[in-house]
Order: C-alpha cells, then structure tokens, then sequence
C-alpha cells in the first residue's frame, strides 16, 4: 500500500463521517517524518472522536496500523499517526488558531476526489 492510497483511504472514511473541508497535504520533499497529512474539521468533541476512529478504522482496513493517538480527551485537535500520513482532526476554531494550511504552506495540496456516499447530495 502507498502512502497515496491511504491518504486518500483516510480522507474518504473522514468525508464518509462527515467530515468537513477535508484537505490532503503533501508534504513530499519537505519533511522526512510523514508524506501527507490529512486535515479535517468536526462539528464537536464527539463528532472529532468519530472522525479519529474513522481515520483509524479506513487505515485498519488496509494493514496500516495506528502508532500513536493524541488529544482525543479534549477532542479540539486530534492527531492520529498513520506512519506515513498523520491526520489532523479540528474543531473549527482550533483549526483556525494554529493554521496548518498556511503552516505548512509550502506543501502541494494533493488533489483527490471523494467517492460518493450514499445519502448525500
């Protein structure tokens, strides 16, 4: 499995639990510690600690194991290590507040395509 493929795994599961503006970093040349991150936003602590358990479930599904969780108690931003993609779940206004986008704005936006999910229009 590629760290491409999972990274689109993942942020399909997120789009699936509805997650909102699911964004796909790639990190390539920039950093040695992960490919891509996925970033995503919930709508409250609960639906954060959904969104980290989809994330999880998706890379599960693949042979990918989960190294490390971290934040989930407060559920404002959570970051779920993959190894080779690491997903970070917001709560809009912390997303705001550290900007991971404009952080990292050096990154190339890794253009994907969510698949369609039953229900939704």
């Amino acid at each position: 499995m590629t760290p491409t493929r999972l990274a689109e795994a993942v942020a399909n599961a997120l789009t699936d639990t509805r997650g909102l503006d699911v964004k796909i970093l790639d990190l390539g040349d920039l950093k040695s510690f992960t490919d891509y991150f996925v970033v995503v936003s919930a709508t409250s602590d609960r639906h954060a600690r959904a969104l980290a358990d989809s994330a999880s479930e998706a890379a599960r599904k693949l042979g990918q194991r989960t190294l490390g969780l971290e934040g989930e108690q407060p559920g404002r931003w959570i970051l779920v290590d993959l190894g080779d993609v690491v997903v970070h779940v917001f709560q809009e206004d912390a997303r705001q507040f550290y900007a991971l986008e404009r952080l990292w704005g050096d990154a190339e936006r890794h253009e994907w395509r969510p698949r369609a999910v039953a229900g939704r229009l």
